[in-house]
């Protein structure tokens, strides 16, 4: 299990003639990971999701908070230690183009952390080209049609596969996906994601799915948790069905109101709507969202609202007047 706690990361100052103030991209997230576990970070680009599972994966630093795996603090302990537990947690990059090196064919690129992997478990010359085999089955592809290409040999989903297929190398206990199917055709994203459905159901593999994408969320962990991120922060939290079925921030139900309709077989949710002006980020001492909200009052301008539980202990909002409304498409009489 992995557990954060108040975790804060901050983007310094740059100068030059691109000059950029320092940005605060993660605000004291706190989430729960569980062993074999879905759990699933919504939001628009720009928001700090992505920069949680850098962090997570250890890709990017943190300020402040904390990170404890399986019980133990992170930051607690020696840097090689630190460096042995997060090799658990493996990153699926967003652009499967960009994260094979062209360079290299795909045995090449499998063989790089397997042999970590070999002399670490002091195993015999012929396990690495075994375990490239069995990962590439693993994900669907044929070693024998596989191995000795270059990535630019291979269709996007094809490369996608093989990224997963690298981060299973490790026998990972996570995987962070990172907008794992933004980059693929249509065609070939449910491919990845039952991929990804029967990595956490056959093998226990816990799954931190980034996406804006809130049925691809769905499909992916259903039985699972989601949290919705606003510039840095944590706006709303529960069961995956639980918010989209019943959401009472305003930008979570203004998430869910651009998934799409099916017309002829749903209608629009009669509350949909669609915030105001576009995202910025907003330096406030109340709701960063009033900006944008249409139900926004004098008080969301001047406090920050509290993570709170809305019902039940395990649905919790930062909203001020935190209301239901109906803004998932619904079934057409006939087509439920």
């Amino acid at each position: 299990m992995i557990e954060a706690r108040n975790l804060v990361k901050t983007f310094p100052a740059r100068g030059g003639l691109l000059a950029q103030k320092a940005v605060q991209a993660v605000k004291g997230v706190s989430f729960v990971i569980p062993d074999g576990g879905a759990v699933a970070f919504i939001g628009e680009s720009g928001c700090g999701k992505t920069t949680i599972g850098r962090i997570l994966s250890g890709f990017e630093t943190y300020d402040s908070g904390e990170i404890y795996y399986n019980g133990e603090d992170l930051s607690a302990l020696p840097p090689r230690t630190r460096q042995e537990r997060l090799r658990k947690v493996q990153l699926i990059q967003q652009d499967p183009y960009a994260a094979l090196n062209p360079a290299r064919t795909i045995y090449q690129s499998l063989a790089a952390p397997l042999s970590w992997e070999a002399k670490r478990r002091h195993k015999e010359k012929g396990w690495i080209e075994r375990r490239a085999r069995e990962v590439l089955e693993l994900v669907g592809l044929n070693p024998d049609v596989v191995l000795g290409k270059y990535p630019h040999m291979l269709s996007g989903g094809q490369r996608q596969r093989i990224v997963i297929a690298r981060a299973l190398t490790v026998e990972p206990d996570v995987l962070v996906a990172d907008e794992a199917i933004s980059m693929i055709d249509v065609s070939l994203r449910l491919g990845i994601l039952t991929l990804l459905q029967t990595l956490r159901r056959d093998y226990g593999i816990a799954l931190l799915f980034i996406t804006h994408d809130i049925a691809a969320a769905r499909y992916i962990g259903h039985d699972g948790r989601m949290y919705v991120i606003y510039q840095g922060e944590i706006v709303e939290e529960a069961s995956t069905d639980e918010l989209i079925r019943s959401p009472v921030h305003p930008y979570s139900q203004a998430l869910l109101s651009a998934v799409p309709v099916l017309r002829g077989l749903e209608r629009p949710g009669q509350d949909r709507y669609i915030p105001l002006g576009e995202f910025s980020v907003t330096e406030t001492s109340g709701c960063r969202f009033a900006p944008r909200c249409r139900f926004a009052h004098d008080l969301c301008q001047k406090e920050k609202p509290p993570l709170i539980p809305w019902e039940q202990e395990d649905h919790r909002h930062a909203c001020h007047f935190p209301t239901p409304r109906r803004v998932v498409a619904e079934p057409l009489e006939g087509h439920s």
